[in-house]
């Protein structure tokens, strides 16, 4: 990795153990990272690699979050709205940068990519610890010595909630990677 004091540098710390959310976890660090790998000081340089990139970061983020939401709503877990909601800000706020960039009027990568990047860490760091932890606490171990997520799991810490009473798997230990 080039020496960048911008650039992210993925860490084990970053993963909630759910394969799925791990890689895209890391897909948004790769994003941020080859956004500041294009930072040139050109003007003209700079836009046309914004223009060829925020469409495809804003449908990235979009995805990214709709699977963990996803996922905190089939596990009821209790800080599923105020995610959502701290998602929904993120999405607005990139909204505006991508209205204003649309407009014609100047965007600094640098100060987009910093945005970004200081969003991004601290969104994993707090927000989605919080689901990394409780996912952790319902999860049970399966013979494959894989912790995975069923509906059973969430009926024992969600006394009272409509579950399958087959007690099919929401997740599979596939989808839970290294939990």
């Amino acid at each position: 990795m080039p020496d960048n004091p911008n650039l992210i540098v993925w860490s084990r710390t970053f993963m909630c153990g759910i394969k799925i959310i791990d890689d895209q976890h890391k897909g948004l660090v790769d994003l941020v990272n080859d956004m500041f790998c294009h930072v040139t000081g050109d003007e003209e340089e700079e836009r046309k690699y914004l223009n060829d990139v925020i469409q495809k970061a804003v449908s990235y983020v979009k995805v990214h979050f709709a699977t963990e939401e996803k996922i905190m709503n089939a596990t009821k877990f209790n800080g599923y709205v105020k995610h959502k909601e701290e998602h929904q800000k993120f999405i607005l706020t990139v909204a505006r940068h991508v209205e204003y960039f649309s407009s014609g009027k100047r965007v600094s990568l640098i100060s987009f990519s910093k945005f970004l990047k200081e969003w991004v860490l601290s969104h994993i760091a707090v927000m989605d610890r919080q689901y990394f932890v409780y996912f952790r606490t319902i999860a049970t171990r399966k013979a494959d010595g894989k912790l995975s997520i069923n509906a059973t799991d969430v009926e024992r810490v969600t006394s009272g909630a409509h579950v399958d009473a087959k007690g099919e798997l929401l997740y599979s230990s596939a989808d839970l990677g290294g939990l």
